[in-house]
C-alpha cells in the first residue's frame, strides 16, 4: 500500500498498515481528531494562528513556516527577497574563496543538509572551476568546540599561505553568521573566536554577512553589530521556527553560496503543501503519515521513530529531522496545562551502514520501534560493480548490477526481514535526488510535526525544555568569568 504524487514521490507504508499493525480501527478512532487537526492546518495556512501557541516570551506568535514555500510579494519569501539572495551567489561566486557558515540548531542541521545533498564530501577539495565558481564551504558555531575550532583558523591562514606563495592575491574569507538574537553562546562565541584571528591577518580579506531578526524597533545584538560594521543583512524571521528555518533565507542563504537550485527547492515544498491540503487522509502524504507515527506510538507502543534514509549524503536529512521531532513533540504538557510527557524519541541511522550496527536491536529488541526509510529511485551517477575477480565467486555473484541496484535489494531485505518479525517500518522514495524532491521531503515532514501536534493536543512550535538549561547556563558563565578575572 502507498501514495504515490504526480511528482512520484511515493509514501509506503504496507509494512506500517495492516492486520498486525495499525489498523483500520486505529485510525477510525482519531477520525474526528484528524478533522480537527485539518481543520488547524488550514487555519494556520491562512492566518498564522495555532490554538495556544505562544513565544518564549509568552506572547502570541504566529506560526508562517507554511507561508514559505510560496513565493510572493508580503511572504517572507518573495521575489525581491530572492533577488537579494541572488545578490549574494554573484558576490561570492568566482569572487570568495571561502564561505564558514556559522550557526547551530536548524541555522547548522538545515543548511548542513543543503550542502550535503549540492555538494557531497569532496566539494572543498575541487578546484574553484570544478565548482562553478563557487567557494569552498565549511561550518562552525555548532559547538563551542576549541580544537576543530583551532583546526579551522589555522586551515585558512595556511590555505593564504599557500595562495600567496602562488601569486593570487590574498585568501577572501566571508563569515556567515546566522543567529536571530546575536546571543546564541556556540554559534557567536565560534564567530567571534574566528573574525578575531582573522581580521588583522595580512593575507587574508574577512567579510561578514549577518542573517539574523530583521526588527528595526527592537535591534539584536547582531542587527546593531551589522548596522554598524556595514555588514549584509538577511532575515531569521518571527514565526519560523529554527528547525523550519531550512525554507526561508536561513538556510537559502547557504544554498545561494554553493549554487543550489532555491526555486526548484520552494516548488517541491509548495507542491508537496498543495497535496497536504487534501482532506482525504489517504491521499494527504502528511496527515497520513502523522496518523499512521501516532497510532503506532499510542496504541502499539511504537514510539521511537527510526529515521534511516539510504544514502551517504542523505544522513544530515535524518540528523535535521531528529531536532524537527524531538522539538516539535517532546513536552512536558499539553495545551491545557495537564502533563502528559508526550513525544516519539527520534534516532539517526543510514543505510547500509546501520544494517552492520544497529539492526540487529531493530530486528529482535524491544517492540518500540518505527523504522523509516528513506530511498532514491534514480542515481543520477549509478555505478555497476565489475566482476573484477572473476576467480572469487562470491566476489563475481555480487557483480553484474548497479551500486544503486545492491543497495535497494539491502532496504528491501531490510524491510522485509522487520516485517517478518513485527517490526513496523515504512519508506518515502523520491525519484531523483534534486532540490525539488528534496522540498517535497522535508516539508512533508515538517507538516507532518504540526499534524501529530494536533493529534497529541501539545504545541508542535514552542520548546520551552530548551530555555531550561540557558537559564541556568548564563549566571554559571559569568561566575566563571569573575572567577578567571581575579
Amino acid at each position: 500500500m502507498s501514495l504515490k504524487l504526480k511528482s512520484g514521490f511515493t509514501f509506503d507504508y504496507d509494512n506500517l498498515y495492516g492486520e498486525g499493525k495499525v489498523t483500520e480501527a486505529d485510525l477510525k478512532s482519531y477520525e474526528e481528531d484528524l478533522k480537527k487537526a485539518h481543520e488547524a492546518m488550514k487555519v494556520m495556512r491562512e492566518t498564522g494562528f495555532i490554538r495556544g501557541h505562544l513565544s518564549k516570551d509568552g506572547e502570541p506568535e504566529k506560526v508562517l513556516f507554511s507561508q514559505l514555500p510560496y513565493v510572493e510579494e508580503g511572504h517572507l519569501n518573495s521575489p525581491s527577497s530572492l533577488k537579494h539572495l541572488q545578490e549574494l551567489t554573484d558576490h561570492v561566486k568566482n569572487n570568495v574563496d571561502v564561505v564558514v557558515s556559522l550557526g547551530i540548531g536548524g541555522s547548522y542541521l538545515g543548511d548542513k543538509v543543503i550542502f550535503d545533498v549540492q555538494c557531497g564530501a569532496f566539494w572543498n577539495s575541487m578546484s574553484q572551476e570544478e565548482r562553478g565558481g563557487f567557494p569552498e564551504l565549511y561550518f562552525s558555531g555548532n559547538n563551542i568546540d576549541p580544537r576543530s575550532t583551532g583546526d579551522l583558523i589555522r586551515y585558512l591562514k595556511r590555505a593564504a599561505e599557500i595562495k600567496k606563495i602562488h601569486g593570487q592575491g590574498k585568501e577572501k574569507v566571508l563569515l556567515l553568521v546566522i543567529s536571530k538574537s546575536g546571543g546564541t553562546l556556540d554559534t557567536m562565541s565560534n564567530f567571534m573566536v574566528i573574525y578575531e584571528a582573522l581580521k588583522d591577518e595580512p593575507l587574508i580579506d574577512v567579510e561578514v554577512v549577518a542573517v539574523t531578526d530583521p526588527n528595526m524597533e527592537k535591534q539584536t545584538l547582531l542587527k546593531k553589530l551589522a548596522i554598524e560594521k556595514g555588514w549584509p543583512q538577511y532575515a531569521v524571521p518571527d514565526g519560523v521556527g529554527g528547525r523550519f528555518s531550512i525554507f526561508c533565507e536561513v538556510g537559502l542563504t547557504v544554498a545561494a553560496c554553493v549554487g543550489f537550485d532555491i526555486q526548484a527547492f520552494l516548488d517541491g515544498a509548495k507542491d508537496m503543501d498543495k497535496a497536504c491540503q487534501n482532506d482525504d487522509l489517504w491521499q494527504n502524504p502528511a496527515m497520513l503519515n502523522a496518523a499512521l507515527k501516532f497510532a503506532a506510538s499510542e496504541k502499539h507502543g511504537r514510539d521511537i521513530e527510526v529515521m534511516m534514509p539510504y544514502g551517504d549524503y542523505l544522513k544530515s536529512v535524518s540528523e535535521w529531522y531528529i531536532q524537527l521531532l524531538a522539538e516539535s513533540l517532546g513536552k512536558q504538557v499539553n495545551r491545557e496545562g495537564k502533563e502528559v510527557c508526550y513525544g516519539r524519541t527520534p534516532l539517526v541511522a543510514v543505510g547500509t551502514t546501520d544494517m552492520h550496527s544497529q539492526t540487529q536491536q531493530h530486528q529482535e529488541g524491544k517492540l518500540n520501534k518505527v523504522v523509516q526509510f528513506v530511498r532514491v529511485e534514480k542515481w543520477a551517477d549509478d555505478l555497476p560493480i565489475p566482476n573484477a575477480f572473476p576467480e572469487a565467486k562470491r566476489l563475481a555473484d555480487i557483480s553484474g548490477v548497479t551500486m544503486g541496484q545492491a543497495l535497494e535489494v539491502a532496504r528491501q531485505s531490510n524491510a522485509d526481514a522487520l516485517a517478518s518479525n513485527k517490526r513496523y517500518n515504512a519508506c518515502f522514495t523520491l525519484p531523483e535526488l534534486n532540490a525539488y524532491h528534496l522540498g517535497e521531503l522535508l516539508y512533508l515532514l515538517a507538516m507532518s510535526v504540526a499534524y501529530e501536534g494536533e493529534l497529541a493536543d501539545v504545541d508542535a512550535f514552542n520548546q520551552p525544555g530548551v530555555e531550561s538549561y540557558k537559564r541556568i547556563m548564563g549566571p554559571k558563565l559569568a561566575a566563571l568569568k569573575a572567577e578567571n578575572a581575579k
